[in-house]
Parts: C-alpha cells; structure tokens; sequence
C-alpha cells in the first residue's frame, strides 16, 4: 500500500510539473492547425477554415464520426475537419503528450474518466458561457451535464455530453415464466428470482456476479441503488462505508456460490456475458454494450433488459455511469469553428445517429425520443431511467486523480477476497473509504 501511495504521489507530482512547464511556454503561431500546447491560450478565430478533431474511440466509431463529418461539412462548406482516430486504450496518453509537447485538437472526444487529468492542465475551454447562448441550451440532458460538470471538478463545464451507457439487468424470460417469477424490477424481486432460479444439481444459477476486472463501479451501484443513500459525500467524507451501503452490500455478495458460479470470482464482463449466454443462468448485470451478443446467442423472445432494480416504494438510486463527449481545447486558434462542429454533433439528428450506430443513450433529449430508441426497449428504458424524476445519481469522484487506481488496481483484489470470506465488506469499504477521504483532502487542497 506506501509503494501505491507513493507512485499516486509522484504521479501527481509530475502532472504539476508538466502543468507548471506548460504553462510557461509561450504561444507560438501555429494557425488553425490544432498544433497548441496547454499553456497557448489560443483563439476565437475565423469560424472558417480547418479543426482538427480527435475521435477518442477511433476505429470503433470511426465510421460514423466520418458520417458526421461529411453532413457537417456540407453544411458548412467553409469549414474542413481533419479526423484523427485514436484507439480508446491510448487516448489517455496521447492526450497527455501532447498537453506537454504541443499538437493538441481544435476539439476532441474526451470521457468522464479523463476528464479531469486533462482539465487540470489547464487544457480545455470552459463550455459554461457558449452552451448558454447555443441551440443546444435546454436541449440535453440535465443529469448527463450533471455529470459531465462533476467529473470535470464540479465547477466548470468542459465537456458536452454525448451519450452515456447505463446499466441494465438482463433477464432470461422463458426461464423466469417456467418458473412463475414476476420480472425482476426490484430488488425484493431480484433475490427471490435469484434463490429460485438456482439448482445447483443442475448447474443451473440465478445471477452472475463480477468478481474479476471492473468489478468495483457494479458493486457500488447494487449497494447504493438498495442502501437508498443517494450521495458519495457527505461533507467532506465519502459515505461508501455509510452503515446502510455496507449492508447492502453484504446482502449482494453473499450470492456468491449461492446463487452464482464460483467462478464469478474472476469474470470480467467478456467471461460473464459469455456465461450468461449460455443458457444456464437467470440473470446478469451489466451495460447496454452486451446487447448484440445476447440478440445473437439467445434471440429477441428469450431474454429482457431493464435497468437496475429500484427499491420496493419505486425510488432508484443508481451510481454515475461513464459520459462521452466532446471538449474544446483553449489552444485552438479556431475556437469559433470548433464550437460550431460540438454543436452540429450533438444537435437532434447527429447525436440520433451516433448514438443508435454506438447502442448507447443520446445526451440530447429529442434524439432520446426517437423512434429507434422507442423500438430498442432495453435503451429506452435505460433513457427513461436515467431522466427521471425519481431517479437520483449518486455521481462517482472521476475528478479525483486517484480514482482509477483506487477503483481498479487497490481494492478489486480486496472485493475478490469479500467474496471469498477473506475479507468483510465493512473492512473492504473502510478501506476504500480511507483512500477516498485523503484522495478528496488532496484534492482540495490543491484546487
């Protein structure tokens, strides 16, 4: 644990030097080029000419983000986007690079998990003032900006939401009717589900739990969504050990070889969803991105997806799931042209079709409505859960540097372990909570 603590603080230490060096370069005159650094202040520009635009997906998305490239440009024929596709295992780096050395976008695609690294180097436009005076305004997703502004440091907007999963329980449906169940939209109905569609004898199980890679983000979402507690911080201390969360939780994972597979200890996503489809097991959870591989392996008439379960009075309490979007860079030299590329992007009809080639939530409401969605149930659901009214989102700290270490490389061999009886779930959460309340002081401190 010193040896993690300690590269987590050379690490941020060495943001803050790279921050300090970028800083003092002075601008170079670079054009429309998108050739910045993080210290160039860059400006407004023409609102003609060329952007560069970073595809923080590239190869996934890079077919439709070249559709809306072409409808942008033939909309506007004097302005030209050059697209850069950058793999998402490396956007993170690039990025970084690049804040460093100078060659940063006029405008790229950057997710909530690196949203605030890359703000606090001081390389991304403040959004607030522009989306203010835009079409957009009142045109997206209050929970999704919510969000975005969170992951970004709670303060400014640097990123304009684009889609966002969501987390969703499938079911089987022809084992659920053999077995006279009830569809699983609460959690009383999940565990009943759970402990009747399992026969051990058979190899038959009710849930398949994550025990491997990204385990921590679908444990937090069950233990919150049922504790009913609905922030991550209650001051300046995080509530994951809250008294009601660790009960939830303890409920949640004492499924485990109960009513799961023993090997659910170390199933990422690809192993579970694999599983899953199989035909063996009644329920899992996971994201909307599944959707294709269950449509092939089990057919539309066998299984559902509905988002997580609410508690018994309906409310829904569930954790902030990751947002794409798009961010402007303070050195481009042509912030007006880049600004109006973020707004045809994610105007109704683009950001319908990004997000129905991606299967994923459209940030803009009207692209929410559309007939695609109405006909995809398990995204439209998904939508109708994550803007509604009774839907609270407990927004996870994707600001704090520490996070992704924090949720992944310290504590998910600790969640192995409350799985396996090595570990209690108060120990494993005032483990987490202890990283998390000096990770949040650091922050303060600093911002």
């Amino acid at each position: 644990m010193k040896t993690s603590i300690r590269n987590r603080r050379s690490r941020r230490a060495a943001i803050a030097v790279a921050l300090g060096s970028v800083l003092a370069l002075t601008a170079t005159a670079c054009g429309d080029d998108g050739s910045g650094s993080a210290g160039d202040k860059g400006n407004e520009g023409s609102g003609k000419g060329e952007i560069t635009f970073w595809d923080n997906n590239g190869g996934v998305r890079t077919d439709i983000w070249k559709q809306i490239i072409a409808d942008f440009e033939k909309k506007n024929p004097d302005i030209k986007v050059n697209y850069v596709g950058i793999p998402a295992a490396s956007a993170q780096s690039k990025y970084d690079t690049a804040i460093q050395g100078g060659g940063l976008p006029d405008v790229g695609g950057v997710g909530t998990a690196m949203l605030a690294e890359v703000a606090v180097q001081g390389a991304l436009e403040p959004l607030d003032s522009r989306l203010a005076k835009s079409s957009l305004n009142g045109e997206l997703s209050e929970k999704l900006l919510d969000s975005s502004r969170a992951a970004g440091g709670g303060k400014a907007l640097y990123q304009i939401p684009t889609s966002s999963n969501n987390g969703v329980l499938w079911y089987r449906t022809d084992l659920f009717q053999k077995a006279g169940l009830e569809a699983p939209t609460t959690w009383s109905k999940f565990y009943a589900a759970a402990d009747k569609l399992t026969n051990k004898g058979k190899n038959q199980f009710g849930f398949t739990i994550r025990g491997g890679e990204g385990s921590i983000a679908p444990a937090l979402d069950a233990a919150y969504s049922q504790s009913g507690v609905t922030s991550f911080w209650n001051g300046d201390k995080t509530t994951v050990n809250d008294p009601k969360v660790v009960a939830a939780l303890e409920k949640y994972v004492a499924l485990y070889k109960k009513d799961t597979p023993s090997a659910d200890v170390n199933n990422d996503f690809t192993k579970m969803v694999a599983q899953w489809d199989s035909g063996t097991i009644g329920m899992l959870s996971h994201n909307l991105g599944s959707y294709q591989d269950h449509l092939k392996a089990l057919g539309a008439d066998r299984f559902r997806g509905l988002p997580n379960p609410t508690l018994d009075d309906g409310k829904r309490v569930q954790i902030s799931n990751p947002v794409d979007g798009m961010s402007v860079f303070k050195s481009s030299k042509n912030k007006a042209a880049a600004w109006k590329f973020v707004e045809f992007a994610v105007s109704h009809e683009e950001n319908s079709k990004f997000n129905r080639s991606a299967g994923q939530i459209p940030a803009n409401t009207e692209a929410a409505q559309d007939a695609w969605i109405q006909k995809a149930e398990p995204t439209k659901l998904a939508a109708e859960a994550l803007n509604g009214s009774d839907t609270t989102i407990v927004q996870l700290p994707y600001y704090l540097p520490d996070w992704n270490t924090i949720s992944k490389a310290d504590n998910e061999p600790n969640f192995q372990k409350v799985l396996l009886g090595k570990m209690t779930a108060k120990a494993f959460l005032d483990t987490l909570a202890d990283q998390l309340n000096k990770a949040q002081a650091d922050w303060k401190q600093n911002h």
